[in-house]
């Protein structure tokens, strides 16, 4: 089990704590606000079920069936915790419209709202944690459940001003009120983790930042080389692949592109994590008869 899977895993059982706590407060106070939070955060815990899941099939090697890897079952966790968070939405509206139609004062509000309040602090620690860990090991799982996991912070901080605010003013139907607003949050935090996620599994390109970077270390390091072209990028999960073509110089020996091949791999893949490197070696004359510019 390697770092990203202990962390899911550890973010379950996290999980289970802080929507135990949520519980708990909506049961103390009869808070359909409360209530919500705490459906909200069941969510969580399963998305970082499935992102363990998920990481663990990501870490396989590549085989004959898949001779890239499994990198990509990171993407689909995301995916399905974001149609996860859509299907909270809708469980919260559909209460907030019943509670809408019949409010129901509050029980032990004081009592609610602290408990509620801690269980966003943990909540808080943890989304800062994962996100630091998912950017660090360039882990689409880990930065999704993370965002889940913020967006959770979020809701329960718009949570606790509206139950503050019907516990201030006796104003009863706050409560389903501010419920629907939490549900509309959330549907739209789920549409944009599934649209990332999505855009993942098309094969988008790396950042320009690493673009940029990738094409400056093969300039670093192709002594020897006449020029690199059609250089191409994608990103699987914790994976980058690189491609490009290499034009040397036509009376090169085979060993000798080879040895600038080798040198080019090796800085790539020590600079750029999980760096996949493919490089397709022409002679000079080919590269002039294609019409390519050769330095």
């Amino acid at each position: 089990m390697d770092r990203t899977q202990k962390a899911a895993l550890l973010s379950a059982g996290i999980g289970l704590v802080v929507t135990a706590l949520k519980f708990y407060a909506a049961w103390l106070t009869s808070s359909l606000a409360l209530y919500s939070d705490a459906l909200e955060s069941i969510i969580n815990v399963v998305a970082a079920i499935g992102a363990f899941v998920a990481l663990r099939v990501a870490a396989r090697p590549a085989d004959a069936e898949h001779p890239y890897g499994h990198h990509k079952a990171e993407f689909f966790s995301a995916v399905i915790e974001g149609a996860l968070i859509v299907v909270a939405a809708v469980l919260i509206l559909r209460e907030a419209y019943f509670g809408l139609l019949a409010p129901k004062p509050l029980d032990a509000p004081a009592l609610g709202l602290a408990i509620n309040l801690g269980a966003g602090a943990i909540n808080a620690a943890w989304a800062w944690a994962l996100m630091r860990w998912g950017r660090a090991w360039r882990s689409p799982a880990l930065i999704a459940d993370a965002r889940h996991v913020f967006a959770d912070v979020v809701t329960s901080c718009g949570v606790l001003v509206g139950v503050a605010a019907v516990w201030l003013t006796g104003y009863p139907i706050l409560d389903p009120a501010v419920a629907g607003l939490v549900a509309l949050n959330i549907l739209w935090s789920g549409f944009r983790m599934v649209r990332e996620s999505v855009d993942g599994l098309m094969d988008r390109a790396a950042s320009p930042d690493m673009v940029c970077e990738i094409r400056s270390l093969i300039s670093r390091h192709g002594e020897g080389a006449l020029e690199a072209h059609d250089v191409r990028t994608r990103s699987a999960g914790q994976a980058t692949f690189i491609d490009f073509h290499l034009v040397v110089p036509g009376s090169m020996t085979v060993e000798a592109s080879h040895a600038i091949c080798d040198r080019l791999e090796s800085a790539l893949e020590t600079t750029i994590p999980g760096a996949v490197v493919t490089i397709h070696v022409e002679p000079g004359e080919e590269a002039k008869a294609r019409g390519l510019p050769v330095l």
